[in-house]
């Protein structure tokens, strides 16, 4: 368990350095190649892993410091192989602050990623539309975010040797690979959105007023996770590509109860062309 941000960077070595010994003595004939893309599947998100050609598995149980997901649908798990001939290290289950995480672990998978290689995280997510233009099944690509999660893992002594104490967030979300992702959206014939992604803490869902509020400070979905995953990737100096998929419509006036089975078929509707668009997009980045 990571006590406090001075030992953090000890607590990374002990965790990449297992993580090395692992795939170093895992039986493939693949070599092990430093990824240079890292991707965080989000919840409902795992069908990615069906197009990549896994080299490597490692439990997060098998990972000093790395908290376990307790989440359904969340396998816990680090794979590394290719996808669409590109390197990659996927997150198969994420952690939240709802779970009782602090900031500093739900990241800390991102910071070890980073000492792996990793220079572009992809971050994706399920959400509720808040924007009225927006349907159940949607995609929208993540242009800026707000966050409201009453939590920053930046907060405490700073280590240089891992980022500024000022990080600057002019640029959340690289403008380039969104660029590069909207041109592939394009070229595969999907429709999706660009918008900006609230974060709250859960693991209520929202009330109407709530809704009515983010929608009027700006945002065109709302989540629990992604915020502090890119606040952490920024500070590493990793450029960032975020993809939400709506599962649900927040419309004040229209609301009606959600389940976790209902946010689940829907994340499984759209899934094809949230992987779709990933697979497409890794060789240009």
């Amino acid at each position: 368990m990571i006590n406090n941000t001075l030992d953090l960077y000890s607590t990374i070595q002990e965790a990449v350095n297992a993580v090395r010994s692992h795939v170093s003595t895992s039986p493939t004939t693949s070599p092990a190649t430093p990824p240079a893309v890292g991707i965080i599947l989000g919840t409902g998100l795992g069908g990615l892993v069906h197009s990549m050609q896994v080299h490597h598995t490692v439990d997060y149980a098998q990972i000093p410091h790395m908290p376990v997901s307790t989440v359904e649908s969340h396998a816990g798990r680090l794979l590394f192989g290719t996808v669409n001939g590109v390197e990659v290290v996927v997150m198969q289950g994420r952690f939240h602050l709802y779970e009782g995480y602090t900031a500093k672990q739900v990241t800390f998978p991102v910071r070890v990623m980073k000492f792996l290689g990793v220079r572009t995280l992809i971050v994706s997510n399920a959400c509720g539309g808040l924007n009225p233009l927006y349907r159940k099944g949607d995609v929208m690509v993540i242009d800026d975010h707000i966050n409201l999660l009453g939590d920053n893992p930046l907060i405490g002594p700073n280590d240089d040797r891992l980022g500024p104490r000022f990080p600057d967030m002019s640029e959340p979300y690289s403008q380039r690979l969104i660029s590069t992702l909207q041109s592939v959206a394009l070229e595969r014939k999907h429709s999706i959105h660009r918008g900006v992604y609230a974060a709250v803490a859960g693991p209520n869902l929202e009330t109407r007023a709530e809704y009515r509020f983010l929608r009027t400070i700006g945002a065109d979905v709302v989540g629990m996770s992604t915020v502090p995953e890119t606040i952490v990737a920024r500070h590493m100096g990793m450029d960032v590509l975020g993809l939400s998929i709506v599962t649900d419509e927040c419309f004040p006036d229209a609301l009606e109860p959600v389940t976790l089975q209902d946010v689940l078929a829907a994340a499984a509707i759209a899934e094809p062309v949230l992987t779709d668009l990933i697979t497409h997009v890794l060789p240009r980045i």
